[in-house]
């Protein structure tokens, strides 16, 4: 019997989740390139391929050095780069050593990585971006009909030019996930017929979220690129994104605290994370207790209210909590403790935790 809290994964739901999505991908003609930086795990990320996904998608150098030296050959690590210092030697011994692909959304951008890339070696293994452009999350990315410029100036430098790609983060919305997937289709076309236009061939067309990959256009997306779906979380069941029996990773806390209406666990924000939007209604969920609503949460502890004529657990007991945004909750942890229906089946090592650089 293990020491609460601790994070756990559904081996079961997982695989089903994993399932679901690869055969969504191949129903509308796209490829899949799972956003690894939910699990950072080798072990999910080696079922996603399995699963036919053509490579991974990563947040930062880091993520992408700890893939490739696992044996994944096909990166796009999806942000603009600034390849200066320690970063850049590290992107050149990278691209040495897999398919790497970089997001960008400046000329300058775009110089800096060439430099880095080849640093004297005009030998160097190449590397190949793909210009980013804003749908409408208002993050990175330029105007999609100003794509053209940069991926003209990463020719000039010479870098291989993929295509084009948009996160729709504003897919993030009570119902907004079908509006933010005909906003990204639009931004791409756009994009890619900028591209056209100046002669520039355009093979991928990237997207996706967890809420808006099952709105994707297949007549625009060649890509998709959602990360949460493996592991769903108190988000997406808000979201109607997936179903609290789909949430494949929970916490498993210990009620130490309990009064009419109320119990508090072990497991805060160190361990579920502190992230709440305004249109959530808690700081995560109780599958197993649906209407109940974590109230308050302190580094340690969760408060949990129930609702009327529901008793409270007992003290000792154990319930499992859905985090609200999964990704955070296992970038706090060193190892996911992996179950199956029958008994516990392992632990797999969170190995890109921290990889931030």
């Amino acid at each position: 019997m293990r020491d609460t809290p601790y994070l756990v994964i559904d081996a079961d739901v997982l695989e089903a989740n994993l399932a679901e999505m690869a055969a969504h991908a191949r129903a509308v003609g796209v490829a899949l390139r799972p956003h690894a930086k939910t699990h950072k795990t080798l072990e999910i990320a080696r079922r996603q391929l399995a699963h036919g996904a053509v490579g991974l998608t990563v947040a930062t150098v880091a993520e992408a050095e700890i893939f490739a030296a696992a044996g994944f050959a096909d990166l796009f690590i999806a942000y603009p780069v600034w390849a200066e210092g320690p970063r850049a030697h590290r992107l050149r011994a990278l691209a040495a050593a897999s398919r790497v692909r970089v997001g960008a959304d400046s000329v300058e951008g775009v110089r800096m990585l060439a430099d880095a890339v080849r640093a004297g070696r005009p030998d160097a293994s190449p590397l190949a971006i793909a210009v980013e452009v804003d749908s409408g999350h208002h993050r990175s990315g330029l105007a999609p009909e100003r794509a053209a410029e940069v991926a003209a100036a990463a020719l000039d430098a010479g870098l291989a030019v993929d295509g084009v790609f948009t996160f729709p983060g504003h897919a993030y919305g009570v119902g907004a996930g079908g509006l933010a997937a005909r906003d990204e289709a639009g931004a791409l076309a756009r994009a890619r017929d900028a591209l056209a236009a100046a002669g520039i061939p355009c093979p991928v067309v990237s997207g996706g979220s967890t809420p808006s990959a099952r709105a994707a256009d297949r007549g625009v997306l060649t890509e998709l690129r959602p990360g949460v779906y493996a592991l769903g979380d108190a988000q997406q069941w808000e979201l109607g994104s997936c179903e609290p029996g789909a949430i494949a990773l929970q916490a498993r806390a210990t009620v130490v605290s309990r009064r009419p209406g109320v119990v508090v666990v072990d497991a805060g924000s160190k361990t579920l994370g502190a992230d709440r939007p305004g249109w959530t209604t808690g700081f995560g969920r109780v599958p197993a207790l649906p209407e109940a609503r974590i109230v308050a949460l302190s580094e340690h502890h969760a408060t949990i209210a129930l609702p009327d004529g529901v008793e409270a657990p007992d003290l000792g007991s154990r319930l499992s909590i859905a985090p609200n945004h999964v990704c955070m909750a296992v970038a706090l942890a060193d190892e996911l403790v992996v179950e199956t229906a029958e008994a516990e089946a392992g632990v797999w090592a969170v190995a890109a935790r921290g990889a931030n650089a």
